[in-house]
């Protein structure tokens, strides 16, 4: 079910109950879908695709930042090292 956000304010409760019950309400702004309204604990797109066997999921999630490198040479030597 789609609803503009004129809407949706003058008639929240009724959607919140849409969504309680189970189902879903996208929010658009101007016609452009910028929301959804899913019932509290729904499984994600990603959990529901891993559900059906279509995706696994990764057992941790990898450091964003990787611990800093230290040298007494220069960052040219590291790169020549690595490269061997």
């Amino acid at each position: 079910m789609n609803v503009g956000i004129r809407e949706l304010r003058d008639g929240l409760s009724r959607y919140v109950a849409v969504a309680r019950d189970g189902g879903e309400v996208v929010v658009t702004d101007h016609g452009r879908a910028v929301a959804r309204l899913v019932p509290y604990g729904a499984p994600s797109a990603l959990e529901a695709l891993a559900a059906r066997g279509l995706v696994t999921l990764a057992e941790r999630a990898k450091s964003v930042l990787e611990p800093p490198i230290h040298t007494d040479g220069a960052v040219s030597d590291l790169i020549t090292e690595q490269r061997r």
